[in-house]
Formats: structure tokens, sequence, C-alpha cells
């Protein structure tokens, strides 16, 4: 009887054990059906061998194919490619790629996509079959939305990048404020809040958006900037508005911060020159850069400042004559060159107004007759007067002023009660 039982028992056991192995087969594979498929440029990656690599100095396409495996069959597929889908001539050394292989019966890696990522967004996606097709592959943008506040003690640069933030924002914030704080005069202890946009690839930062808003603290107040455009508004107040579009930043008030140039800065008969890095010096004979245009008019005729700024530089210097040099602000330097004489009155370091008397038109220096040779810098590099896009600068329009001021209270609220009304 003893011996039946423990048979019994035995036999009860094994159903149950094989039971409970039946279940753990089937919560494994349950598991397994419902794991999450990984795709990366729409292919489903953890289905695949991956390598990556970057493009050597001199590689070619097929030659990166054939070091990762791809038949001759395959890589005699690259001839059929269409250089508006992919150009192969357009592989750049130190770019990233990924090739995509899968094992046959024989356990032999075969090559089934080839990935070229010229940049963090785009990807080009090889697909080998039985013939070669393409996809490009564009990686989508996040943006967040951030806001930060920062002490100045040298340079706003400095002060950016000493509290982890991007220095693309000194960059930006100095172009907005650009016509309202001398960022060369800034003071220890002035301090900037800032709401603004950062984007990204995957987790990887690839720069700033738009700045929406900033409250820069210099001289003893307050200076703010807020983003206005007429894109975000309804279609009913954009068909009462019937208005241009705008974009730009504006103060509390709804004034443009920005101020715009004069056209030119003075009365002229003609141009006589223009922006070049080829002409042939009328002089030297000899071919070299001449970055100004070059108004031919009377002598003595006035040549005005085309806005307000700093004079800088008041002297003959060389080829040049008689020179102004005006900084107008962290972004833009003009100068004016070949002058008969100066504004009484002008001095270096002194202010000077938009459409003031600076000088008159001459020919010293190397010049071959009377005319001024005008000359714009921006964040250091000569741009063309004749190119460059006078800023705009009518404030909000009456019809907008509600909107505006609806959308500057949010930003306040958001830079003042977030991060404290003072710092």
């Amino acid at each position: 009887m003893k011996k039946c039982f423990f048979i019994f028992s035995l036999v009860v056991f094994a159903l149950i054990g094989c039971i409970k192995s039946h279940n753990t087969d089937k919560t494994e594979a349950r598991k397994e059906s419902n794991k999450e498929v990984r795709y990366e440029y729409g292919l489903p990656v953890d289905s695949f061998e991956i390598d990556t690599a970057k493009v050597r100095s001199g590689e070619t396409l097929g030659g990166i194919l054939s070091r990762a495996g791809a038949k001759p069959s395959q890589t005699a597929m690259l001839n059929s490619l269409d250089r508006r889908e992919f150009d192969v001539r357009l592989l750049r050394e130190g770019k990233t790629y990924y090739t995509l292989c899968q094992r046959d019966t024989n356990d032999t890696k075969v090559l089934r996509h080839f990935v070229y990522c010229p940049s963090l967004r785009e990807a080009y996606v090889l697909h080998f079959a039985d013939s070669l097709t393409v996809d490009k592959y564009v990686k989508p943008l996040v943006t967040r939305r951030h806001k930060a506040e920062v002490v100045i003690e040298s340079s706003l640069w400095n002060a950016m990048a000493g509290n982890g933030l991007p220095t693309e924002l000194a960059l930006e914030l100095s172009e907005i404020y650009a016509w309202t704080i001398d960022f060369f005069g800034l003071q220890i202890n002035d301090s900037i809040r800032v709401l603004y946009d950062e984007q990204f690839v995957d987790t990887t930062r690839i720069g700033i958006g738009r700045i929406y808003a900033a409250h820069f603290y210099h001289g003893g107040k307050w200076q703010k900037a807020y983003y206005f455009d007429t894109d975000s508004l309804s279609a009913e107040v954009m068909a009462e508005y019937k208005g241009h579009p705008i974009h730009n930043y504006f103060d509390e008030e709804g004034n443009s911060l920005k101020k715009a140039f004069l056209k030119a800065p003075l009365n002229y008969k003609r141009i006589s020159s223009r922006f070049t890095y080829a002409r042939k010096h009328p002089i030297y004979k000899v071919v070299r850069p001449h970055t100004g245009v070059d108004y031919a008019a009377p002598a003595g005729t006035p040549v005005v400042s085309i806005g307000d700024g700093t004079v800088i530089f008041k002297a003959y210097k060389g080829g040049g004559g008689n020179t102004v040099k005006i900084r107008h602000n962290s972004t833009y330097t003009t100068a004016y060159l070949h002058l008969q004489g100066y504004a009484k009155g002008l001095q270096v370091g002194g202010h000077v107004k938009q459409g003031q008397v600076i000088g008159y038109v001459g020919s010293t220096g190397s010049s071959t007759g009377p005319h001024l040779d005008f000359r714009i810098w921006k964040n250091g590099t000569p741009i063309d007067p004749l190119k460059m896009v006078s800023p705009p600068s009518d404030p909000i329009p009456a019809g907008l002023r509600q909107p505006f001021d609806s959308v500057a209270a949010a930003y306040s609220e958001v830079l003042c009660k977030e991060l404290g009304e003072k710092l």
C-alpha cells in the first residue's frame, strides 16, 4: 500500500512539474511577444548585427560595403543608384555610418542595410534585397522650453558658460539688445533672466531655438524684451489688423528694440565702386579686396552717421586718408574714409546721433577723386552696405496692442513669478 502511495506521489509531482514548466514556457513566450520592438531609422534594429564606424579619408562606399562583407553582386548595385536619391560622392570623412547584417542558414553574415548619417538629424538608408532602394530619414527635432537667470561677473558669455547654459544665448541676446545695451560697458552684478527653447535630436542638444522673453538688469533698471509675431494670432484678429506681418522684439511699451539705419550716409551722384573681394585698385593696379562702397560726390558734401553710436576712431589712416569709425552697438560698426575734414567738435569717445554730420567728402589718402568709401562690419566681419537689411523699427500697431500686452504679461509671469522678482 505504501509503495503504491509513493508511486502515486511521484506521478503527481511529475505532472505538477510539467504543468509549471508549460506555464513558464507560455509566460516567457508571452513576454517575448509583448517585448517592444526598437526601431532606429525605420528599421527593427534588434533583428540585426550592427557595426558602427566613421568614413575614413579617401574611402569609397564600395570599399566600405566590401569591408562590411557585402557580396560583389551587392556592391554592383551601387551603379544603379540615382544621384538625386543618394550621391555616393558626397560621403565625407568623419561622418558616421552603420552596417546592419543578418546570418543566413550557413551562419554567414549577409549585409541587409547601410545607414549613412551626414548630420545628427539626417540619414540615408540603403536597403539591399533583390534590388537596391534608398530611403531618406529625418529624425524629429524635439523642442524643450527653458528659463534661467544669471548674474554677470565679467561678460555675458562667461556668465552663460559659468552657469552651464548654452553660450549661443549670449550671441542671441547680444543681437536682441544690440540697440539698447552697450555690451562693452556691462557692469558687475548686472543680471539677466531669459525664457527660451532648446532643441534636441534624441538626447543630443543641437542648439537653441526661439528666445521668447528676457529681462536685463543694467544701469540700475530693467530693460525688457518680448518676442511678438503675427503668425500666432487668430484669423479674426488678422482680418481686422490687415497690416504687414510682424516678427520682432519689443519692450513693455510696445516699442521696437531695434533701430533702423539710414540707407546711405550722404547725398551722392553715383556709386563708383562696389563691395568685392577682387577689385583691381585704381592706383596700385593690383587685385585686392574692397570691402566697402564708394559714393562719388562733390568735395565738401556733408557725410552723416547712419545711426546712433560712439566715435572710436578719428585720424588719418594710410590709404584711407581722414577716417572716422563709429561703433553703433555690440553688433555693428561703420567707417567713413577719404574725408576732406571732420565735423566741428567731433571727438573720439563722443556720442553721435543718427543723421549727425561727422565730416565732408574729400580725396585724402589713396584716391583718384572726391568720394566717400563707406564700410560696415557686423560682428567684426565686413558686409556689403548695399545688401544690409535695415531692421524694422516701428512700434506695435494700435490694433495689436491688446494681443501684445497679453503675450508680454504671460512671459513676465513665467520670468518673474517662477524665477523670482529679484535675483
